[in-house]
């Protein structure tokens, strides 16, 4: 899903995670195997997973990706650095809500603790916040008992907040616990405050693991096949679209607007809009679109109400900016206000048809909070627990300052810094859009 063409190349040393040290204990899990304990049940320390599999990225010449160049395999290691009978570790979640983030929790203390055998697993409340004592939140001690059902709901065990804290605090309070191994869950501003725990803890010249786990519901996030809860966001999105396919077909003129989650990225819009395939017209924020003229919208509904006498648009949260003017203002994350789309695109819209003296029956719908809160469906809580068993095995191995993520089907480890330096996107030139494209009818620039 990496918009970056002609390929995008990457040195051995970009894609090295970085090792606490060498590994001295043998692994607990080799309890799980036979006798004969296979080698195929342990990750080989030298294999790796292509950054792209495709034969002409990989055919040779100085603008292609070395065969020898890849991201290093997830998985359970033979030998591990730390000593689970004399480790604790923490777990944190941070930014928006997203299904599957309970899942996540669960995994990583039954792992850790049943599997491993770690000593104490902590719950910090609220995000960032949790690390630093003046916001009072106390600290929880998780168990497999503590965490038992909670994968049956939506939302976090341990709550969430954005934006940073000072890394210095945080690692005092991660040092005061005795934590060898931190788990950050969230996405880019989560990873980059991860980043800074690292620097801190390296700086004091301390032996402890920071392992990310992306969360975005939006998909935005670099070297992911997909991120966890985004199937459950598509499926949830599905409904909103059926809705308003049911809405539109209702009456005269009907249009059923929806819109989505996506401040960057459209991939929601776009898979939603595909499982059902009644929307017309799909705006996302790679593509940008005009209103007025010959192919804008305007032009283009009323081609469509002529014609079918009822249409649906689905509309990404971060489409349309260009059109809008700008708030000006950011979040506790330090991302910016984005204008409203879905209720200026409704009134638009209303406008429009009302100075043409021409019916119009708009129904809006959004979703989106809807989507974020429902706890993950089956497919995102089986990807939500081998996303935290790799993560639990990446850190038991002394590894750092990397997230666990999956791409080309395998799970890899990406270096923290790789995997925020920029945002996966929607390729406009690619084959998901294409396909948009034959769902929809519309024209490739509506402009």
């Amino acid at each position: 899903m990496l918009a970056t063409h002609p390929f995008t190349t990457y040195q051995e040393r970009e894609l090295r995670i970085d090792q606490l040290g060498e590994c001295q204990f043998d692994s607990p899990l080799k309890n799980l195997l036979d006798y004969r304990q296979h080698s195929i049940n342990y990750v080989e320390e030298s294999d790796r997973i292509l950054v792209d599999n495709t034969v002409s990225a990989n055919s040779g010449g100085p603008e292609t990706v070395p065969i020898r160049t890849g991201l290093e395999p997830a998985g359970a290691r033979r030998r591990i650095y730390f000593d689970p009978s004399r480790s604790s570790a923490g777990i944190v979640t941070c930014g928006g809500l997203c299904p599957g983030l309970n899942n996540v929790v669960r995994a990583l203390v039954n792992e850790l603790t049943v599997r491993y055998g770690v000593e104490k697993v902590f719950g910090f409340r609220n995000g960032y916040q949790g690390f630093v004592s003046s916001y009072g939140h106390p600290v929880m001690e998780l168990t497999p008992e503590s965490v038992m059902d909670i994968h049956e709901y939506g939302g976090t065990i341990l709550g969430s907040s954005r934006g940073q804290q000072d890394a210095g605090a945080m690692v005092d309070c991660i040092e005061s616990k005795g934590i060898d191994v931190l788990f950050v869950v969230g996405g880019d501003g989560t990873i980059r405050g991860g980043m800074g725990i690292a620097d801190e803890i390296e700086r004091r010249g301390r032996k402890i693991a920071v392992i990310g786990i992306p969360k975005t519901i939006d998909n935005d996030i670099m070297f992911t096949d997909q991120s966890f809860g985004f199937q459950t966001a598509i499926s949830e999105g599905t409904t909103a679209v059926r809705a308003a396919h049911v809405e539109a077909t209702g009456a005269p003129n009907g249009v059923g607007l929806v819109k989505l989650m996506g401040r960057h990225s459209g991939f929601i819009a776009c898979y939603a809009s595909l499982a059902v395939s009644d929307a017309n017209f799909v705006l996302i924020p790679e593509v940008p679109f005009s209103l007025e003229g010959e192919s804008g919208l305007f032009a283009l509904l009323k081609q469509r109400l002529d014609r079918a006498g009822q249409a649906v648009i689905v509309v990404a949260e971060g489409a349309g900016q260009h059109l809008m003017q700008s708030l000006g203002t950011t979040d506790a994350s330090g991302n910016n206000h984005l204008g409203d789309v879905g209720v200026w695109l409704k009134h638009q819209l209303q406008d429009h048809f009302r100075d043409a003296k021409r019916e119009l029956n708009l129904k809006y719908i959004d979703p989106s909070y809807v989507i974020r809160s429902v706890p993950a469906n089956a497919y995102d809580s089986v990807f939500c627990t081998r996303l935290a068993h790799n993560a639990v095995h990446a850190a038991m191995s002394g590894r750092t300052r990397m997230v666990v993520s999956r791409w080309h089907t395998r799970f890899v480890h990406v270096p923290m810094e790789l995997a925020i330096r920029s945002r996966n996107c929607v390729d406009p030139n690619g084959d998901l859009w294409m396909t948009v494209l034959e769902s929809t009818g519309q024209p490739p620039l509506m402009q």
